[in-house]
């Protein structure tokens, strides 16, 4: 659906370099910390900005050679971006209607119900929660193969965040071809929701993993010097000194359960595994 191959962008002293997949069928992650690229990322992808260097092609097709009908294909949300505030929900179907040929009004107006948003109302009152549910649903409404959102819960509460991601998984459901790509800073929602993570880092990819791999198989190891020196090392990633030693980083925590019975061996969270990562040294 989706194959950056060393996207290359240059600001200042930043720069990027990033290498990733979209498959068929799957909800893939970007996450790091503010700066790291991800916005960058987006917006090269979607023709918002020029390329320094690399290849991306989006449902099969060179980015050079994406149409506007090709863009019929893809549902955007981003960040900072948004509608007019001087607008009504209202004021939207008919705007949709001309941007997107498959644009479901019967859908979106459902949906708008459901979810409590109000169709008079001008969207520069809306809540922080309710734009946001309105960006996805407009994203969600013309039948796209492939939805490109960035920070779509950022400032949502929890209730607020369930709803958004509620009409994900919904639109999921609905075709096993279709495909997200997703950032976030919010670990609960990437690690329910995300078959797969990218883990991106002053602009390069650190960490690949599938999701129920990393929650399953990654771990912290608590160990005090003496058990330190001892532990068979290849298994870890990263390290991170500690006031009673070290802090270790692995991708066999079962491993190490097995044949270091007396080590302190915590699962490791998409929260975690980031600071690990980021923070850590490398052996």
């Amino acid at each position: 659906m989706l194959k950056i191959d060393h996207l290359q962008k240059q600001y200042g002293s930043f720069s990027l370099d990033c290498s990733l997949q979209v498959q068929p069928g799957c909800i893939t992650g970007l996450v790091g910390q503010n700066g790291a690229g991800k916005s960058t990322t987006f917006k090269a992808v979607l023709g918002l900005i020029s390329l320094d260097g690399g290849e991306i092609q989006i449902l099969g097709k060179d980015i050079g050679k994406f149409t506007a009908r090709d863009r019929q294909n893809l549902g955007v949300v981003l960040s900072n971006s948004g509608f007019s505030g001087y607008l009504a929900v209202k004021d939207l179907v008919p705007i949709l209607k001309n941007l997107y040929k498959d644009f479901d009004s019967a859908f979106f107006l459902q949906q708008v119900q459901k979810f409590d948003l109000p169709l008079d109302k001008k969207i520069m009152a809306f809540s922080t929660g309710m734009k946001a549910k309105l960006k996805v649903l407009c994203a969600v409404s013309h039948k796209a193969k492939l939805l490109l959102l960035d920070e779509p819960t950022a400032g949502l509460d929890v209730v607020a965040r369930e709803a958004v991601l509620d009409i994900l998984r919904e639109y999921m459901s609905e075709d096993e071809e279709r495909s997200i790509l997703i950032s976030s800073h919010v670990s609960s929602d990437i690690e329910s929701l995300c078959d797969d993570l990218y883990m991106i880092h002053k602009g390069r990819i650190i960490l690949h993993e599938d999701t129920d791999v990393l929650l399953d198989s990654y771990g912290l190891i608590k160990a005090a010097p003496k058990l330190y020196e001892a532990l068979d090392k290849q298994y870890i990633l990263r390290r991170r000194r500690e006031s009673y030693g070290f802090s270790c980083l692995t991708n066999q925590r079962q491993y190490y359960a097995e044949n270091y019975p007396q080590a302190a061996i915590e699962k490791g969270s998409v929260d975690e595994v980031i600071s690990m990562m980021i923070q850590g040294e490398e052996i």
